[in-house]
């Protein structure tokens, strides 16, 4: 699988190292940025280089780091197609994506250390979409809302 990663300042520790992680698990990763540590830059942006890059079918999924997981997951949620949720447990991380699809992780760096974000990007990028009809179903009322706005 592509995975893109993207962080503003808040992120930034945290991006390398989880980038490591997807490689080390045999995906593709897309490192959007932040490249380099600037205190000036902002989470928006990155969320718009990561939905773009799902849009454009340039990734399946990513993995999206700010401060708190908040603010990114919200502009990441604004892009269509995009169903972007901070998960700090492992459970939601998976559970996300197989009953809800979720194609992209938000984690707050200063909320959560390395090695558990190391667990919910494992989590995340090991799960699946279910085929359970009611999951299917669901989605597509999400779908639905999204093209009504």
């Amino acid at each position: 699988m592509k995975i893109a990663v993207a962080c503003d300042h808040g992120g930034y520790d945290l991006k390398a190292p989880l980038a490591d992680l997807l490689q080390q698990l045999g995906h593709e990763v897309l490192d959007l940025g932040a490249h380099h540590l600037d205190p000036q830059d902002d989470f928006p942006d990155y969320a718009r280089y990561i939905g773009q890059a799902i849009q454009f079918k340039q990734a399946d999924r990513g993995v999206l780091l700010c401060g708190s997981g908040v603010g990114a997951c919200i502009a990441a949620n604004k892009l269509k197609g995009i169903r972007a949720s901070v998960c700090h447990d492992a459970y939601s991380a998976r559970q996300g994506v197989e009953h809800d699809d979720m194609n992209v992780l938000c984690l707050g760096a200063r909320i959560i250390g390395i090695e558990l974000a190391r667990v919910l990007v494992k989590a995340f990028v090991e799960a699946h979409f279910s085929p359970d009809p009611r999951f299917r179903r669901r989605l597509e009322k999400v779908k639905a809302i999204e093209a009504s706005q």
